[in-house]
């Protein structure tokens, strides 16, 4: 009995945060990978592109809610997300033809890609604190819970209760959609193809008579998709803050660059790898030790390796260890 409490302590508070918030990572990595792999620079500027399709989305969400518009137990922010991701895709096509488009006309290095991305990213930040304001907003409705702690426990009779999220529900299903439909489109279509071969060899796919600008801009748009459904997706599971999508910014990067940059599937797993591992490192183990240890052998405190307050400081730690001892990530960047 004791075992089975520890693995629904351990499923509560490590294994389902964990695998929601990796599912958020992993989108936000996609986008950092395709941008690397197709168009060849490290887009700084991903972290506040989220927060700008989400921003959208919220605004649009509060619209809907005070017209009395919903899904019923689903959050109302599911009917707002296509107008996030139209919004996104508009402003990351806008800022391409007035910014990048520039540069690559220029044959600039990537270095001076990512600058100007360091750029528009502190040009983004400031626009949406502008409209929606620094401080936290919440917009999450609907059903709370999936099922509850205590439904889990009469259910069971376990001493501990097992609370599925709604939004974390919601975002591992969104994610498989998403990243099938992604995958699907990569490998089973002739732009998706196209935008490979781009990617694997530039000079080749042009002379193949592959467009440069549709490649450019089909990428841009699958970009805002997927950032503005991650940042979505984060929002609804903890809340939204601007600064909190520029922080997150680290992780994302980690994870695309831990599972190898440029390779969809290394964003993937890098995205799970750092989730699992902030959440393990800053979770307090004193719960489930104390079913798993005989009583004189219980802890006595937390026995929490780092505070909730340094998670990101754990996925710049893993960061480090990789580019140092395997600077092409886990899965060997490559092109898409």
């Amino acid at each position: 009995m004791d075992l089975l409490n520890a693995i629904v302590a351990l499923s509560n508070f490590v294994l389902v945060p964990a695998i929601a918030y990796g599912s958020q990572l992993a989108l936000g990595a996609l986008g950092v990978t395709l941008i690397y792999g197709i168009l060849r620079f490290s887009n700084f500027a991903h972290g506040d592109t989220m927060a700008f399709g989400t921003m959208v989305t919220i605004l649009v969400t509060w619209w809907f809610q005070a017209a009395g518009i919903g899904l019923g137990p689903l959050p109302t922010a599911l009917l707002a997300l296509p107008a996030g991701i139209a919004a996104c895709m508009l402003l990351l096509l806008a800022t391409d033809r007035v910014v990048y488009r520039f540069y690559r006309a220029q044959r600039a290095k990537p270095v001076i890609l990512v600058i100007v991305s360091i750029g528009v990213m502190f040009i983004l930040n400031g626009l949406v604190r502008f409209i929606i304001g620094p401080g936290e907003q919440r917009f999450a409705d609907g059903e709370r819970f999936i099922i509850t702690a205590r439904d889990f426990k009469e259910m069971t009779g376990l001493a501990e209760g097992l609370a599925l999220k709604t939004t974390q529900g919601i975002t591992l299903v969104t994610a498989i959609i998403v990243v099938a439909l992604l995958f699907w489109f990569l490998n089973r279509t002739r732009t998706g193809k196209s935008m490979r071969a781009y990617s694997d060899n530039e000079d080749l796919a042009l002379l193949s008579g592959i467009n440069p600008d549709r490649v450019v801009m089909v990428t841009w748009l699958i970009v805002a998709a997927l950032a503005t459904v991650a940042g979505v997706l984060y929002g609804l599971d903890k809340s939204f803050k601007p600064f909190t999508y520029f922080q997150l910014l680290l992780p994302v990067f980690a994870s695309a660059i831990v599972g190898g940059l440029g390779n969809p599937v290394g964003a993937i797993a890098g995205g799970f790898i750092i989730a699992f591992s902030e959440v393990m490192i800053t979770y307090a183990w004193k719960k489930v030790l104390g079913y798993l240890l005989p009583e004189s052998l219980a802890p006595d405190s937390l026995v929490q390796l780092l505070s909730t307050d340094y998670k990101f400081a754990v996925s710049f730690v893993i960061l480090l260890i990789v580019l140092l001892f395997r600077p092409t990530g886990l899965f060997r960047g490559k092109a898409v």
